[in-house]
């Protein structure tokens, strides 16, 4: 079953919003990984996890926006992120007119890239959104924020493991330097990953547990977990009543 909208013909959409009219947005960014990951790492996250859970509950896909907002590391290399919200939020405005004006009930706004930048933006597109009692209302979801057993970060055992299993080819911890020749590559007594912005570290721009010590074969249940989470939010969505009376 083919969910993603770009490879739809018109008469594939119309039946398969017909069935369950979800349209999921996925957002991520382009945006340093260190060396074992892709940049598109955050965007091709989301759109795995939306992909598989239209496939699984209806709905289709729109093609991922890869400009994200905010976060630590808008300098490092190969990072290209917009300075503000704004043309982030009329971008997502335009396309929720859109939406509407073709009748589709919820739109869900699914980002990898959890920046806090980001993720106002998301919550705030969606509050002013839903505010204005369109019948298309808006759901604001974060790949960070599902209840996974595996703590969010940033290029550490969570993001590696999740892109694992969609993606497994581009996983490349064998670009990071060995645990024998890095075995404490993080100060004694050190608190939180500040230090990780520097060049010189072996785990540059590393914003989590160390991915060499991950255990990628949790890499599958990691995924299903956030996609059947995914799910359930949107179903519990589509089933609270609007607030719009008129």
């Amino acid at each position: 079953m083919i969910v993603q909208a770009e490879l739809l013909v018109p008469h594939e959409i119309e039946t398969a919003l017909a069935e369950h009219s979800v349209v999921y947005l996925p957002l991520g960014s382009i945006e340093y990984h260190s060396r074992h990951l892709p940049i598109g790492l955050d965007g091709l996250n989301a759109h795995g996890v939306c992909v598989r859970a239209a496939e699984r509950d209806g709905g289709i896909v729109l093609p991922t926006l890869y400009y994200g907002t905010g976060g630590g590391h808008t300098t490092y290399p190969w990072t290209i992120m917009a300075t503000t919200q704004a043309p982030l939020a009329e971008l997502l405005q335009t396309s929720l007119r859109r939406l509407a004006g073709f009748g589709v009930r919820v739109a869900v706004l699914f980002t990898g890239h959890f920046a806090d930048e980001q993720l106002a933006m998301i919550d705030n597109v969606a509050a002013e959104w839903n505010a204005s009692r369109s019948p298309l209302r808006v759901l604001a979801l974060s790949v960070n924020r599902t209840d996974a057993t595996v703590a969010p970060d940033h290029a550490g055992i969570f993001e590696t493991t999740l892109l694992a299993a969609m993606w497994p080819g581009r996983v490349r911890l064998d670009q990071l330097p060995t645990i024998t020749d890095a075995p404490a590559a993080d100060p004694v007594g050190a608190t939180g990953y500040d230090h990780r912005h520097d060049p010189e570290h072996p785990l540059w721009g590393v914003m989590g547990p160390d991915p060499r010590t991950g255990d990628l074969s949790r890499a599958d249940a990691l995924l299903d977990h956030i996609v059947a989470w995914t799910c359930r939010q949107v179903d519990s969505f589509l089933a609270t009543p609007s607030t719009d009376s008129s």
